[in-house]
């Protein structure tokens, strides 16, 4: 009686479906090479089942329909013999594969390839060659990944632009670049005109406190239209205010490329000081908002200060009062103040005052911030990242380059070995195949530990020279304001003022508690120490 066979065809892509391509094994071709063989061995194929668009290396057996599937016919007895067409069909990861075949061959079923034969489980050189097979195919699967996430970045780095709507700021130019199809590809540039305009939208939002409608009518007001010549409305300014391409990033779906200097209008840090502030102005976030909701008004707090009796928000209150000149003349004047919202509205008990007047209270915080912008000028960067900060990162160079030494040492004693094994195979090494084995996971186990051990080091120290980086820039900025600050209009005064004070709590008699942004606390706490060790 002829021997039963079962069939599997897989591919990676769905591209490799229909094209006749030998180079990548495509269904067809594995098809049309099974039937053959089947037929010069004298078995009857009695079932074939195909895996579309399925990564052999990513994807687990578990997880595979089609694999179970056979799993559970060959369990039930229903054909003698798998056959594929290579038996990386089977999957390509070395830790899980070949003990996929040996389980069928467990089975009573036996397992062949059209071009590498049948795969035997009747020695320790059997297991040994089964093992060798997979783990090649899971180290080309790793480098065929490491390729096309390669070829990709070159891409995008070259400028290609992978189609959709142009973000405003940029525009589209020949690249030079043909693609398959002989045509030459656009990629994505900086407009130079349109990106001042996202600058300008970008430094109103952060400066002036410009929500999405304030900025359209600015834009409007001032005979600024948009690409197609159009008035600005809200909805515009608010994708521009939340497009993560003007840092430089492309996006595809989940996907973010990471930054390419070229492409950038908005640096990283402007970005996210964007995202912070449109997100304190939703609805979700007006229990803890702490920036000014407008910049509109007289008042320097509005928005972060708060009743220090009960907690309650102070809002600003205004009521006129006329008095007479010495001539008897009548003179309406305006006294603004921030009253406790809670007291006022008899939400809860209050033992606080009913209001502050605005400019005793609004005084005393910039004499605070004067305070501040006085002791920040002249720091330098020593006295501010502090000496434990600098005498870590150098312990971090240094462990750095002991664990490359370490990683270095085990990939050569990994390669070593790998060399044994086919020594192994040709009967010529010393030591038997199951020994090898060992050797081998116990080399790759070193190689792997020393690896990430490299890699934490080297994310610590690139986390640290990020933090460097945001603390100048922070220092810098603080710097800046503390010589523009006194001149500013009062938009921009309140903007700086809810930058660097995350809150102010006010109690009876005016006594004031201030709590500053972290990056100022920290600056403030490191300049201090500093002091104190020089001291």
């Amino acid at each position: 009686m002829a021997e039963r066979v079962y069939c599997l065809y897989r591919v990676s892509t769905s591209k490799q479906v229909d094209h006749n391509d030998q180079n990548q094994a495509d269904i067809p071709m594995q098809r049309k090479a099974c039937r053959a063989f089947a037929n010069r061995m004298g078995w009857t194929i009695c079932r074939e089942e195909q895996e579309t668009g399925v990564s052999g290396y990513k994807v687990s057996a578990d997880d595979r329909d089609k694999l179970q599937l056979i799993k559970k016919h060959a369990q039930e007895g229903k054909f003698d013999i798998l056959l594929v067409f290579m038996f990386d069909r089977l999957g390509r990861k070395s830790d899980e594969t070949p003990f996929v075949v040996e389980w069928f061959a467990r089975h009573g079923i036996r397992v062949w390839s059209v071009n590498e034969g049948e795969q035997r489980f009747e020695s320790h050189t059997d297991r040994l060659t089964n093992y060798i097979r997979f783990w090649q195919a899971d180290g080309e699967s790793q480098k065929t990944s490491i390729r096309t996430k390669t070829a990709l970045n070159q891409m995008v780095l070259e400028g290609r632009y992978r189609g959709g709507c142009v973000p405003y700021g940029y525009r589209l130019e020949k690249s030079g670049i043909l693609n398959k199809r002989k045509h030459e590809v656009n990629k994505m540039v900086i407009d130079e005109e349109e990106s001042k305009v996202v600058q300008l939208i970008y430094q109103l939002c952060i400066n002036n406190g410009y929500g999405v409608w304030t900025l359209a009518t600015y834009l409007n007001d001032h005979g600024i239209k948009t690409r197609k010549g159009e008035a600005w409305s809200g909805a515009t300014i608010g994708r521009i205010l939340h497009n993560v391409a003007y840092q430089g990033i492309l996006k595809n779906g989940d996907t973010y490329s990471e930054i390419f200097p070229e492409l950038q209008i908005i640096d990283p840090d402007t970005f996210q000081r964007v995202q912070a502030l449109m997100t304190q102005r939703t609805n979700e976030c007006k229990d803890i908002r702490t920036i000014p909701l407008n910049t509109r008004g007289q008042s320097l707090l509005s928005g972060n200060v708060f009743c220090g009796h009960c907690g309650g928000r102070m809002i600003l209150t205004t009521n006129g009062k006329t008095v007479r000149l010495a001539d008897g003349t009548p003179l309406k004047k305006k006294r603004i103040r921030y009253i406790c919202y809670n007291k006022t509205r008899h939400r809860t008990d209050c033992e606080g005052q009913t209001g502050y007047t605005m400019h005793i209270l609004d005084d005393m915080i910039i004499s605070i911030l004067h305070e501040v912008f006085n002791k920040m000028q002249g720091v330098s960067e020593e006295m501010v990242v502090g000496t434990a900060f600098q005498k870590r990162m150098a312990e971090l160079q240094s462990q750095l380059k002991h664990v490359k030494q370490e990683n270095a040492k085990a990939n050569r004693e990994y390669e070593s070995l790998k060399g044994e094994v086919l020594k192994s195979l040709q009967g010529t090494s010393a030591f038997p195949p199951e020994v090898i084995t060992e050797l081998i996971e116990e080399a790759k186990r070193k190689v792997l530990e020393t690896n990430d051990r490299m890699e934490a080091c080297q994310q610590e120290i690139a986390d640290g020279t990020a933090k460097l980086t945001k603390m100048q820039t922070e220092l810098q900025r603080i710097i800046n304001w503390a010589e523009i600050f006194d001149n500013s209009p009062m938009e921009v005064k309140k903007m700086i003022c809810a930058d660097l004070i995350q809150k102010v709590t006010v109690r009876r008699d005016y006594q004031l508690n201030v709590t500053f942004n972290i990056t100022l606390e920290q600056f403030l706490e490191g300049v201090d120490a500093e002091m104190k060790a020089t001291s």
